[in-house]
């Protein structure tokens, strides 16, 4: 699946509902990853209106972390959860799925982090089973609003309510940029702690030659 981008976050949460519904449909397991807890619970309660089933894995519900993100590849199963749980447990694909398409995995957004999104989307077609995933991402998503300049994301909402030639492309480039400005920031923040801690270190161990009792 490419990437979908939204004007708006209603529009985007409208689209991952009925992608959900379409593919439950079909029996297939969906794992749909969330950046917040918040982002969990409201899709949470979109499926619970149209009294769909699901499992609900987030820092809130963390009891049966391991079992509900290892029966997530059970046929008809659909799990929320937010991108850090139920990492490092495998999912394994449950009797039939394989037939089916096997595990389809959802992003509900892009993460400020590359690598964050890979490991989401790892979680399906591992050891040479089927799978899929598909990201959808909004102007008004987290990473937009912080990373992409106001009057860039009015351009984008403009290009994405006309659907003008080649505006898939401009769209999914400049998240792609906002992505990597972040991990930039991130790593000269990383970098920084890193010289401070080093600083400390040795100031304290200069000071500690002098001290005497």
């Amino acid at each position: 699946y490419p990437d979908s981008c939204f004007p708006d976050s209603d529009k985007k949460w409208a689209a991952i509902f009925e992608e959900i519904i379409q593919e439950n449909k079909k029996e297939r397991p969906v794992l749909v990853g969330t950046l917040s807890v918040k982002s969990s619970e409201k899709l949470a309660l979109m499926l619970s209106q149209k009294d769909l089933r699901y499992n609900l894995l987030n820092a809130v519900h963390h009891e049966k972390e391991a079992q509900i993100i290892a029966s997530a590849g059970e046929k008809n199963s659909i799990t929320i959860a937010t991108n850090m749980a139920g990492r490092g447990t495998d999912i394994k694909l449950g009797k039939g799925a394989k037939e089916l398409g096997g595990l389809h995995v959802i992003a509900s957004e892009k993460q400020k982090a590359g690598r964050v999104d890979r490991q989401l989307f790892g979680r399906c077609a591992r050891q040479g089973d089927p799978g899929s995933c598909h990201a959808f991402m909004s102007i008004d998503d987290e990473l937009a609003m912080r990373y992409i300049n106001p009057k860039l994301r009015q351009i984008l909402k403009h290009c994405l309510k006309n659907k003008f030639p080649g505006h898939k492309y401009f769209v999914s480039k400049t998240f792609s940029r906002a992505q990597k400005t972040s991990e930039k920031l991130a790593e000269k923040q990383r970098r920084k702690i890193l010289q401070t801690d080093t600083w400390l270190k040795d100031s304290l161990s200069f000071v500690g030659k002098g001290l005497s009792f």
